[in-house]
């Protein structure tokens, strides 16, 4: 078992184009929290220099000033039984990475890293770098962890311990072709710093299946297994991201490499700090994407926006009156539900896509009020409010 997940270029689970047969269940999104007084996670400005100049720090810089701040997360697993023989099945040793989030001893790492296959690791150590090849291991423990976005956090014993908590920069503000670099730990060879660019923003990754994180960040700096966790950070030395994941046919590192934006990952951090979980907005639909060839093929009055196959019984949108489909169609080959609502508008902004409605219900939190358009199969327009409620635990 590695720290960081490979999988095959030609089965991309996390990208999810325009795959008409999947359903997209409704689940997602980023819940904006406010920042916890009693725990003191690192500014922008945490590691700022009077002599950074705009053209931003050298990546020996970089490594000098945040080298520290970023650890090495050894995992033990249980094995989930044993087989005929009478030997262990599954269970191991896994290594990722890691980096400080506050001085109070909150490390930020990938939810792969620290569980797997529904079991978490069962022992945790936690490896400091110090001065020239001077190391120190102490203990940790699983705070909690989030799945959905591929986010856990790890809290060791502060006392003795001179952390160095890594800035947080804005991952809504990354481009194309800015420098980056990566700290972490590949194939267990500790504290190692590769540098790249970033290659693409907004793509769709998927931790586990039937999930999406949308906005993942794509570069070229080297992540191979046991970089899981470990920041990407810019040249300004913020984290702008969790590298979380490659596409490679060989195993190791291709040249893409995807990071968790860190906008997303400060909202489960945070609440995991505060909580000890992470509670996502829920409206309790299962969508389809509707393109124009099938909104022609199903005689749907509108072209675009986020057809609704599912209502789950009792949610926010059973509530407030959004139908589900009640017919099976077959078109080119897909099945489509249709007869159901089409949702258009969120808050008066265009739904064009099934990704539209969840990033917008993203950036909001249980509780909130809402307002959908939407548009029945009969062409007739309405706006309904609704108020956020909380995913289930079993979705």
């Amino acid at each position: 078992m590695h720290g960081s997940r490979s999988f095959v270029a030609g089965a991309v689970g996390g990208i999810v184009g325009a795959a008409l047969l999947f359903l997209v269940l409704f689940l997602l999104g980023v819940t904006p929290v406010k920042k916890v007084t009693t725990i003191e996670v690192s500014s922008p400005t945490a590691l700022a220099s009077p002599g950074t100049t705009s053209a931003g720090l050298t990546p020996a810089q970089i490594y000098d000033r945040e080298a520290t701040g970023v650890v090495e997360i050894t995992s033990t697993f249980p094995s989930s039984g044993t087989d005929l023989f009478g030997q262990p099945i599954g269970g191991g040793v896994s290594v990722g990475s890691g980096f400080v989030a506050s001085k109070q001893g909150y490390i930020v790492t990938n939810a792969h890293v620290v569980s797997a296959s529904g079991r978490r690791a069962t022992k945790l150590t936690v490896t400091f770098k110090g001065s020239g090849t001077q190391t120190r291991t102490v203990a940790g423990r699983i705070v909690g962890v989030d799945t959905l976005s591929d986010v856990a956090v790890v809290k060791v014993d502060a006392a003795g311990l001179t952390l160095n908590p890594l800035p947080m920069g804005d991952s809504n503000t990354v481009q194309v072709g800015e420098q980056v670099v990566a700290i972490g730990n590949p194939m267990r060879l500790q504290f190692t710093m590769t540098s790249g660019i970033v290659s693409a923003i907004h793509r769709n990754l998927s931790p586990q299946a039937g999930t999406n994180i949308y906005n993942g960040i794509q570069t070229d700096a080297a992540i191979n297994p046991g970089n899981s966790g470990g920041p990407l950070i810019d040249a300004s030395g913020k984290v702008i991201g969790i590298n979380e994941s490659i596409i490679t046919t060989t195993g190791a590192n291709e040249g893409l490499g995807f990071a968790v934006p860190i906008d997303l990952a400060k909202n489960s951090f945070t609440q995991i700090i505060r909580t000890g979980h992470v509670a996502y907005p829920w409206i309790g639909v299962t969508m389809e994407p509707l393109t124009p060839d099938v909104a022609k093929a199903i005689n749907y009055p509108v072209s675009h926006g986020a057809l609704v196959a599912a209502v789950a019984p009792g949610s926010p949108a059973a509530k407030a009156g959004v139908k589900g489909g009640s017919t099976t169609v077959t078109i080119q080959g897909l099945q489509f539900t249709v007869g159901g609502d089409v949702i258009t508008a969120i808050d008066g902004k265009p739904v064009t896509s099934t990704d539209d409605l969840a990033q917008a219900i993203g950036t909001h939190k249980p509780g909130d009020t809402i307002t959908l358009t939407k548009v029945t199969r009969q062409g007739a327009t309405s706006t309904v409010k609704l108020k956020l409620g909380t995913r289930p635990a079993n979705l």
